[in-house]
């Protein structure tokens, strides 16, 4: 089964370590991994969006839902078609 998560981090440079951790953790169901933040020549945002493209049972999608779920300024979103 595929799946696609969307996944809000706020203050992505503090959250990186244990966002990441998370990720490691769940990553033999991670196919693809994307991420997106504004950037310019005078800054870079501090918050990011994190896209996912899943394979897997439901049950590995909702245990990495929950282990995201838990870091503070972390938000995980199923993409359903």
């Amino acid at each position: 089964m595929y799946s696609v998560m969307a996944i809000k981090v706020e203050e992505r440079a503090a959250k990186a370590p244990d966002f990441q951790e998370v990720l490691t953790k769940h990553g033999c169901i991670i196919k693809t991994r994307v991420g997106f933040h504004e950037t310019d020549g005078n800054k870079c945002s501090k918050d990011g969006i994190i896209l996912l493209h899943l394979y897997g049972d439901k049950k590995e999608f909702q245990e990495l839902f929950e282990d995201i779920q838990k870091l503070d300024g972390v938000t995980p979103k199923f993409i359903e078609f």
